[in-house]
């Protein structure tokens, strides 16, 4: 019997504004109009203040570990520019941009890196989850959703956002299986900043592109230049209009990198080298950006200058706000895990103590503090 070929496929890489300014008219025209590239540009730079303080208070001991999102904005912010209110944003730790533009307000992340559980109380009509540290296993919960909302014949969509590092752990295959198999409308977005933490993407994954995970699955697939925002935006509004109209995922692998280090925990010079780093900064997001509307006559110093000085007065608002908040206290672990708290729960929350399980709780000394 002869041999014979059963399947072929090619992955389409997608580039609209190039890091010189060099604008594709062709694939870009009408994708971000000019107004809403002035509002991007200006979020993104707030996002980059935001970064800085939080990075400081880190430093200074007011805050716990925190990931830069710098380098990266274009990918989060540019998909939540792209869906719709009606869709979740799935995130990790690294899409504040994304999430502030949807509505989510800067206190709750500083509260979350501070340790305080009222940081991860979200507005449900925001349809954003809390941020998630574990490596993949919010994937699984936006296949959850999408899934929920295509048996109430809903058009919402889900996007959950991870690493190259997450597309080797096992909910990631399990999220795409259960995805692909049951046509679920879940984007997969993969933010391939070339860095699972510090092993290069080249020796935790051996495939030539992140992309051909999805073709495994039989997903529709593109990868994008994830600082692009325009390509970015192209790509999530193309893949959200294929996901409604046939009930099937998506994925989409965007070239980014992270110009931090992994978190304030990192030292990323131990294992990148400088000129990467260089050539990397070159390519920020925030630089092309402004040569496009700079190019355009809408962005000049003067308001460069003026958006600067907004920006730092309102993250030094959101500090003052997130630092003025009353202390938390250690029932809040039990208040934020369960709508209904179950009754072993109800007793360790009265003693404070683990050993307090399968004991008589009218036996048992009562400590609670918490807030009235």
């Amino acid at each position: 019997m002869p041999v014979s070929k059963v399947y072929e496929t090619s992955i389409d890489r997608l580039s609209i504004l190039e890091p010189d300014g060099t604008f594709d008219e062709s694939l870009g025209k009408g994708v971000i109009p000019d107004g809403d590239a002035v509002k991007l540009y200006e979020h993104i730079m707030l996002c980059r203040k935001f970064d800085e303080i939080a990075f400081k208070l880190q430093r200074s001991g007011r805050m716990g570990t925190y990931p830069e999102n710098r380098g990266q904005e274009a990918t989060s912010l540019g998909a939540a520019y792209a869906l719709e209110s009606k869709d979740w944003l799935v995130t990790c730790y690294r899409e504040n941009a994304g999430l502030f533009w949807r509505g989510l307000p800067m206190e709750k992340i500083l509260l979350h890196w501070m340790g305080d559980e009222r940081g991860n109380q979200i507005d449900s009509e925001l349809r954003v989850t809390p941020l998630a540290i574990p490596i993949g296993t919010q994937m699984l919960h936006a296949v959850g959703l999408a899934w929920a909302y295509k048996y109430q014949d809903s058009s919402s969509v889900s996007c959950t956002f991870f690493g190259d590092g997450a597309t080797s752990e096992g909910d990631f295959h399990e999220a795409m299986n259960f995805a692909a198999n049951l046509d679920i409308p879940t984007l997969f977005f993969c933010q391939n900043n070339g860095w699972a933490i510090s092993v290069p993407t080249s020796i935790q994954c051996s495939a030539d592109v992140l992309a051909q995970r999805a073709v495994a699955y039989g997903m529709k697939t593109i990868q994008v230049d994830g600082n692009d925002i325009f390509a970015v935006v192209k790509a999530v509004r193309d893949a959200a209009a294929y996901m409604r109209e046939t009930s099937k995922p998506a994925f989409i692998e965007a070239t980014t990198y992270r110009l931090g280090d992994h978190t304030t925990a990192d030292d990323a010079r131990r294992y990148r080298d400088a000129e990467e780093v260089e050539e990397w900064q070159g390519r920020d997001p925030v630089i092309r950006l402004r040569k496009y509307l700079e190019q355009r006559d809408l962005w000049n110093q003067s308001k460069q200058d003026e958006m600067e000085a907004r920006a730092e007065k309102t993250v030094a608002e959101v500090v003052k706000n997130a630092e003025g908040i009353e202390p938390p206290v250690t029932e809040d672990m039990f208040d934020s895990m369960y709508a209904s708290i179950p009754e072993n729960l109800k007793t360790q929350r009265r003693t404070l103590r683990t050993s307090s399980l399968g004991q008589d709780p009218s036996q048992l000394p009562v400590r609670d503090t918490a807030r009235t």
